[in-house]
């Protein structure tokens, strides 16, 4: 059996207000021709489906248009989406019946019964090869809110222990009722232990890191776990079958030179027998000029030295973004950014300029006026410890200020 793994499509997502429908499209053009290609038997999709919990109608016609063309190109494909928490739960899964009649499982909520315990049963999806028989079981687990996850009776993060928990029991309702050579797969949003987060375009889902879940939470059963939230594809705990796939389209210039991608994952019998990225082609480039922040000056001739194609469409013309390290304020600063480009084929989309702070431990230390903006409560905690104390803060008081401020902080999604 063969199935694709891809997430945080954040369908609806503007560039420093650029529209991406045409990248989106061209995303999903290309997803639909692998599709058919690769003969997938199923699709994963692991969450932030769209940029935010109410979409616009442009990027809601995007999502159930490429539904409705899956269907029409490849009958017997199977679709299993799960919400992230950009998404709504409730929106996302408000067409479910419909589009379960056309092979589509949307799991955006996770339901309790009269007795106050988790619906499992929705939680489970059968997977069937072309022939129609079922050959995996599919754990299609949205993203968790504290409110969501069963009481865990032992000691630590009743959050962490409570995820781990209904991925325990979902896997064992899964357990018992696959047969023999049926393979058990995962799917989550959510932030695994030491995983890579991209800069400028991701933010915490609970403040103080608490929400980073162990690998040891997957069954070493389990086949294959897709997951999502992450936007740089990643394997979880060194481990092959424990994968982010990240998002399709960069979205931001920290993601100027990665490559996005889309994961193939062949089942043999109920392990996965190989795991291959499929690249995705960029339609639209970002630039970064200059590479690093460079005085004014230098950054004016290098982006009137820009040589682009003058063919190229407006939506297909390239994003920029000019770093500028700056030693005081610079009123001119956009219009002289603007006549170095003028009459080329680029759109502007950011213009970072970048000031010397002093920290009185480690001296000067560049942070760009974004990055400043970005810093979390947590962060600054973080960096208060390190100058005082000259070292990492502890674990126990990351834990600490994380409770003091869950009051006003808890969710940043």
């Amino acid at each position: 059996m063969r199935l694709l793994h891809t997430s945080d499509w954040h369908l609806g997502q503007t560039l420093h207000n650029y529209d991406r429908t045409y990248e989106h499209q061209c995303f999903l053009d290309w997803l639909l021709d692998t599709i058919v290609d690769e003969q997938a038997d199923a699709l994963l999709i692991a969450g932030d489906i769209f940029d935010n919990a109410n979409p616009s109608s442009a990027a809601q016609r995007q999502l159930y248009g490429f539904l409705q063309r899956a269907k029409l190109r490849a009958p017997q494909l199977q679709i299993v989406v799960i919400a992230g928490n950009h998404d709504s739960p409730g929106r996302l899964e408000a067409p479910g019946p419909l589009l379960e009649a056309h092979g589509t499982v949307v799991i955006g909520n996770v339901v309790r019964n009269r007795e106050g315990e988790v619906d499992l049963e929705r939680l489970l999806v059968p997977l069937k090869d072309k022939t129609g028989e079922v050959k995996a079981w599919c754990l299609g687990v949205p993203f968790l809110r504290p409110g969501d996850v069963p009481k865990a009776e032992v000691e630590g993060d009743a959050y962490l222990n409570g995820i781990a928990l209904l991925y325990s029991q979902a896997f064992a309702l899964a357990q018992s009722r696959r047969e023999a050579g049926q393979a058990i797969l995962a799917m989550g949003h959510c932030h695994m232990v030491d995983g890579q987060s991209s800069n400028d375009s991701e933010r915490r889902i609970v403040i103080g890191g608490t929400e980073a879940l162990p690998a040891s939470m997957f069954d070493p059963e389990i086949a294959y776990a897709a997951l999502g939230h992450l936007h740089l594809a990643q394997r979880v705990g060194k481990k092959d079958h424990l994968r982010y796939s990240g998002s399709p389209l960069p979205l931001s210039f920290a993601e100027v030179g990665y490559q996005h991608q889309v994961l193939r994952i062949d089942l043999d019998g109920p392990v996965a027998k190989e795991v291959t990225p499929l690249l995705v082609p960029r339609a639209v480039e970002l630039l970064r000029v200059p590479v690093k922040p460079a005085p004014l000056p230098e950054v004016l001739a290098a982006l009137e030295a820009l040589e682009l194609d003058d063919d190229l469409p407006p939506q297909c013309r390239p994003y920029l973004e000019v770093r500028v390290l700056l030693d005081g304020p610079e009123p001119s600063l956009r219009a002289q950014v603007e006549a170095a480009i003028a009459g080329k084929p680029v759109r502007l989309a950011k213009i970072e300029p970048t000031r010397k702070v002093v920290t009185r431990e480690d001296g000067a230390d560049a942070l760009t006026l974004d990055q400043l903006a970005q810093l979390q409560p947590d962060d600054i905690f973080r960096r208060l410890w390190q100058q005082r104390f000259g070292e990492e803060a502890p674990n126990e008081q990351l834990t600490a200020f994380a409770e003091l401020m869950l009051p006003g902080d808890a969710e940043r999604a």
